[in-house]
């Protein structure tokens, strides 16, 4: 059974960082793509970051040059740095896996996606 566990959110000032953590269990981590999702109260579900089995990839433009996707296919584990983050990052925090090979679709068509349970991650001015 496919597991995915994010950790590392929390409570920040505007500007501060934060560094998500996916673990994943139950798939061969290093042939799926991976990404972040965020949902903020309110608002729809939106892909913030996608990397695949290759290595490209792709970010929301809201969140570029400010975060960081990465992964570490020797620990099954998925990350994002956050940095500069502003109150709009506010949201509950997603990881997912696909079987989807190209970045930006990753993040577009999430529709058989795997998910985690979410962290919350929250800015205050």
């Amino acid at each position: 059974q496919v597991q995915l566990v994010e950790s590392g959110g929390g409570s920040v000032q505007a500007g501060g960082s934060l560094r998500l953590s996916c673990a994943a269990s139950g798939l061969t981590f290093s042939t799926y793509s991976m990404a972040w999702f965020r949902q903020a109260p309110d608002k729809e579900r939106e892909g913030v970051a996608s990397i695949t089995s290759d290595g490209f990839k792709f970010y929301t433009t809201s969140v570029k040059d400010r975060f960081t996707i990465s992964r570490d296919n020797a620990k099954n584990t998925l990350y994002l740095q956050m940095n500069s983050l502003n109150p709009e990052d506010t949201a509950m925090y997603y990881c997912a896996a696909s079987t989807d090979s190209v970045a930006w679709r990753v993040l577009k068509r999430p529709d058989n996606h795997v998910w985690g349970q979410g962290t919350q991650v929250t800015v205050s001015s």
